[in-house]
């Protein structure tokens, strides 16, 4: 027996064939999406804006999936008779405006380039004012919405990009029959849901995007809407009154559907959920093993079990019954840049591409800890956790008339996993326990020095997913359970997950200085986040030059 796992991430979309009984996979495809600048459309007007063609996922569906199944087809035993299931994850919050059919307006003529019809990508900042709004109407009159997703609402979640969509494309807006996260739009696609009614929502997304808790009933209630715009109060009817963990089927696979990808008809389609959080189950996710899934941006993954409870934790994304785990409590934190800033020192200010990477890599990995005399910030798209902060921006210290590219690229990753242990250092304070990290993802996969540097700086051992594919793998494991080949999810990630054998532990004499430097990371981290607002900084700099000059001797 066999499952399909989609992976929709930010540039492209990836089906992967995995057998149930061990986790193997079979075959892959990818498929790039085609529109705008590597599949995302920009707005050169705004550098917050971050949207996506709905025709690209469709089209992205039937060829990589097809192309999975082709490249499985080449293994003995498999046949695509044999898949019995299908799961879904994508980035999140990813909304999108659907006519009545569940249709995206974006495929439509008429708003075709519109880029307010389009899907609102996860990384669209373009809301940070009604995210500003929501938050402070929810401390006065709702505190408990906000207590579950660190006591600030975000730029990037749905109730902020629809209510900047009702500001500024109003004609968008009045177009919408309803909203629809793209992680519960593919499923409801292949199921062949016909209106928006007819979507299975997935908590995972309900929950950590768009503030809905069975403790207060679903979604935040009419008049909190109301008191934002009366026409949100008016959309919250046609959006949905129940979210679903993964447990629940988001339909059976259509014969339409089934036709194009050359599957059988009915088959399970498992709920959708974000792209790291099925990540989190395709690394093994259980209480005590924090994920993290480290691609351009990052994504930290807990579980507690549901059957105690859980503080709330100030500056985390979010905490959700059922989001990542059936039976436990999803904990959620990331970064909003990771990769993205590596991506933009290499090829926007040093204008190389892959063979630059690879020799700036070489090159930092001959530098000691504190060796370049550099600190900088990783807040270069703000910062998600533990700020919750989108205007913040990136921030570099120590340069020289001497420092070099390389310098300045260790240092990045360095700044990366100094947020990497404030987040950790976080939940820790708040009891939520963690005793072995793994890490998934192709820079966790190819980049052993940034995997050394994040065990250095946070003190804590690093193992690496034994899949590459992490995210595609959660997605078909979830899809093997809910179709009976696993009796749950905690004997299904015993057979078909594993970590690499290869570790990465923490030293000794790299950890002393790095805990220096971390001390002024966040001395610099308090005082631009607004946390110490009588910060002296007077001494980073100085300070700095003592770790450098020390270092070097």
């Amino acid at each position: 027996m066999f499952t399909l796992g989609i992976d929709y991430g930010t540039n492209s979309v990836r089906a992967l064939v995995v057998r149930c009984a061990d986790g193997a996979e079979l075959g892959s495809a990818v498929f790039n999406y085609p529109s705008g600048h590597q599949g995302v459309l920009l707005d050169p007007k705004d550098h917050n804006l971050a949207r996506q063609h709905p025709g690209d996922y469709l089209l992205g569906l039937e060829r990589s999936v097809r192309g999975a199944l082709a490249a499985a087809g080449k293994k003995r035993g498999f046949s695509p008779g044999k898949v019995i299931g299908i799961g879904v994850d994508t980035t999140g919050s990813s909304p999108i405006p659907v006519d009545a059919t569940n249709r995206p307006l974006a495929l439509s003529p008429k708003w075709r380039k519109n880029l307010n019809a389009q899907c609102w990508l996860w990384k669209d900042h373009t809301s940070v004012d009604e995210a500003s709004q929501i938050t402070e109407l929810a401390a006065q009159l709702r505190p408990h919405y906000i207590a579950k997703c660190g006591n600030t609402y975000s730029s990037e979640w749905f109730w902020s990009k629809v209510l900047h969509c009702l500001r500024v494309a109003p004609e968008v807006f009045d177009a919408a029959h309803s909203w629809v996260e793209l992680a519960d739009w593919i499923p409801s696609v292949l199921a062949g849901a016909d209106r928006p009614e007819r979507v299975v929502r997935g908590v995972c997304c309900a929950g950590h995007k768009a503030l809905y808790s069975d403790e207060w009933g679903g979604l935040p209630d009419a008049e909190f809407l109301a008191m934002l715009d009366p026409k949100l109060a008016a959309l919250r009817d046609r959006l949905y009154t129940q979210a679903h963990d993964a447990t629940s089927q988001a339909g059976r696979l259509s014969h339409e559907w089934a036709e194009k990808l050359g599957l059988r008809p009915h088959i399970p389609i498992a709920i959708g959920e974000m792209d790291v959080h099925y990540g989190a189950i395709g690394c093994g996710v259980a209480e005590g093993v924090l994920v993290k899934v480290i691609g351009t941006s990052t994504c930290d993954c807990g579980v507690v079990s549901a059957d105690r409870p859980v503080r709330d934790i100030p500056g985390i994304c979010g905490i959700v019954k059922g989001a990542i785990l059936p039976g436990f409590y999803g904990i959620e934190a990331g970064q909003s840049a990771v990769g993205d800033i590596f991506k933009w020192w290499v090829e926007v200010v040093c204008r190389g591409d892959a063979a630059l990477h690879a020799q700036l890599t070489t090159a930092a990995v001959r530098q000691k800890p504190g060796q370049s005399g550099l600190l900088a910030l990783d807040w270069n798209n703000g910062n998600r956790t533990i700020l919750v902060d989108p205007l913040l921006t990136g921030l570099l210290l120590g340069q020289t008339l001497y420092t070099t590219q390389a310098e300045i690229y260790r240092a990045l990753i360095e700044a990366t996993a100094f947020g990497a242990r404030a987040i950790l250092e976080r939940i820790k304070e708040y009891d939520v326990p963690v005793r072995r990290i793994v890490c998934a993802g192709g820079i966790a996969e190819k980049n052993p020095m940034l995997m050394q540097i994040y065990a250095d700086i946070t003190g804590c051992t690093m193992q690496v997913s034994g899949s590459s594919q992490a995210c595609a793998l959660g997605s078909a494991l979830s899809a093997a359970v809910l179709a009976g080949a696993h009796k749950d999810f905690p004997t299904a990630q015993k057979a078909m997950t594993r970590v690499l054998p290869k570790s990465y532990r923490p030293i000794a004499a790299n950890r002393k200085v790095y805990d220096d430097v971390y001390r002024l990371y966040r001395k610099v981290h308090d005082a631009f986040g607004g946390i110490d607002k009588s910060a002296d900084l007077s001494r980073v700099m100085k300070d700095l030059l003592v770790i450098k000059h020390t270092t070097r001797r």
